[in-house]
């Protein structure tokens, strides 16, 4: 079954319109990054899929359901580019959270909150509390949380973003990892090209507001990727070509009809 299907999509706030005409499928176990400009509805698009906020038309659905029956399924974890993690508790209750929520017993949230902290390679820090981490172990608590009920689909907003390059490189070679071990299909809005060629089977280009999809770009590169990968031309050639295509959904959007 496609995990995500989006039909004639359309976003309007008030007289401004974010998307329009946006068409996609996404399937099981796949990783398809969203990049554009800076505004062009990347977020919007993520959040529509996670049921945060509503299309003006058009449809999305989720495991084949309406994006507001999946959320109330539990069928996708949500990230966000701040952890947003609770001060007052340990990592193993901020893991621990979704599953209290969902009046799992406390023998059966335990057990997942310790795969869960293995998953993320925190162990040893359970009982540590956020201001405790660095920022890059502050995401791997909200990666491990957001997966801990076992979600079809994790969507991913600019999870990197307030990280320095070389941590940010680190959580990328991290979230390969924890997403091959999952089996999770991911959804992750980026402004990075190089970041998207690396982490991606499939990068969706958008085009300046209203975002319109104007390219979708197959990463052949193999799996597992390491950081060699970065070194190789047929990475080089890959950034290249998703940089090409955002400049030629730009042009595209100038040129008078």
């Amino acid at each position: 079954m496609t995990v995500v299907q989006i039909k004639d999509l359309t976003k309007r706030f008030g007289e401004t319109t974010a998307l329009q005409g946006i068409d996609l499928e996404i399937e099981p176990g796949e990783f398809v990054s969203l990049i554009g400009p800076s505004g062009c509805g990347k977020s919007t698009l993520l959040r529509i899929i996670g049921d945060l906020i509503e299309p003006t038309s058009g449809s999305s659905t989720v495991n084949g359901k309406p994006a507001r029956q999946a959320r109330i399924d539990r069928d996708y974890g949500i990230v966000f580019q701040d952890a947003v993690l609770y001060d007052w508790r340990t990592v193993a209750k901020n893991i621990a959270l979704p599953l209290e929520l969902a009046r799992w017993d406390r023998r059966r949230r335990a057990a997942k909150v310790r795969e869960m902290v293995d998953l993320v390679e925190l162990t040893g820090f359970e009982n540590h509390y956020p201001w405790q981490l660095s920022g890059g172990m502050q995401q791997r608590v909200s990666i491990a949380r957001a997966l801990s009920f076992d979600p079809a689909l994790l969507l991913m907003d600019e999870p990197f973003g307030a990280l320095d390059e070389m941590t940010r490189e680190r959580m990328n070679m991290e979230l390969l990892r924890i997403w091959e071990a999952s089996g999770s299909t991911v959804v992750f809005v980026t402004h990075s090209i190089s970041e998207a060629a690396f982490l991606s089977t499939r990068v969706v280009v958008m085009s300046p507001r209203p975002g319109r999809i104007s390219g979708v770009i197959s990463i052949d590169l193999p799996q597992p990727r390491t950081a060699t990968t970065r070194e190789e031309p047929h990475f080089f050639e890959l950034v290249t070509e998703v940089r090409e295509a955002l400049h030629l959904g730009h042009d595209m959007e100038r040129t008078p009809a």
